[in-house]
């Protein structure tokens, strides 16, 4: 092992931060945030990086990989409740459908991997924050009326919360490192299509609706189980694929304009 984990995530958000304030010089009209903006940017990072990821690892140590893919579908569910408690928008019929589809897509892929997992009360706790953490960052960047460009609020927030993180992780880790290159390698795929590219456009589709936009996640443990079965050998099962239909169909559901 190249790296523990805080050190490569607390790595990864230092170098995304940087290179985004750096490409943000050179859009139209770059500034420092106001003293406003830098009390959102930090409840932001604290939210959507520092708190969830941080928990996230620490959760990762008590509970098997395959129910932290299954609790990852929490998230459009508690999006749209946060949603419509927060910002008082009503969330459709049809999106609910959606969201139950894609959750019972989700528990049916990841069935057999559960059966043979582990996790503790702890653990689990820990996961069910790390959720709710980040979907309360979704909804709120999702209520800010940000002036700053994307790559500067993503730029900022990646840096805070890698620098809220960086205490953490020096006490805890830090001695372990091999800078050899699987940590480079690893860090440069972190850092440039997930925290640069990924989260721009995450960002971009929290402007335009935050429940819709949570939708969707529900790929994301869908493609973890595709992924382990190529790159891990673990078996794509009837399951596997029952489930990834039912989340295409609750993605096409709730994307679908309304007639």
């Amino acid at each position: 092992m190249s790296s523990e984990p805080l050190t490569l995530f607390t790595t990864r958000f230092l170098f995304a931060g940087v290179l985004l304030l750096a490409f943000s010089l050179f859009q139209e009209n770059p500034r420092l945030p106001t003293r406003k903006e830098w009390r959102q940017l930090t409840v932001f990072g604290a939210l959507n990086t520092a708190l969830y990821l941080g928990i996230f690892i620490i959760a990762l140590r008590e509970v098997a990989a395959s129910i932290t893919t299954l609790l990852l579908a929490l998230n459009p569910l508690l999006i749209s409740t946060i949603s419509s408690l927060w910002l008082k928008r009503k969330i459709a019929a049809r999106e609910w459908i959606s969201i139950a589809l894609g959750i019972l897509g989700v528990g049916i892929a990841t069935f057999p991997l559960v059966q043979n997992g582990y996790a503790t009360l702890f653990g689990l706790s820990l996961l069910v924050i790390s959720m709710f953490t980040y979907s309360l960052g979704a909804v709120y960047y999702s209520s800010v009326q940000w002036k700053l460009s994307r790559a500067a609020i993503n730029g900022w927030q990646v840096l805070i919360g890698g620098t809220l993180l960086l205490p953490f992780t020096l006490y805890f880790e830090g001695s372990h490192t091999q800078y050899d290159f699987r940590f480079w390698m690893s860090l440069g795929w972190l850092v440039i299509p997930v925290s640069i590219g990924a989260v721009q456009l995450w960002l971009y589709l929290l402007k335009e609706d935050a429940v819709r936009a949570s939708l969707w996640l529900f790929l994301c443990p869908v493609f973890g189980l595709i992924y382990a079965s190529f790159l891990l050998n673990e078996p794509f099962t009837s399951y596997t694929a029952i489930g990834a239909v039912l989340v295409i169909i609750s993605l096409y559901w709730g994307q679908r304009k309304r007639v």
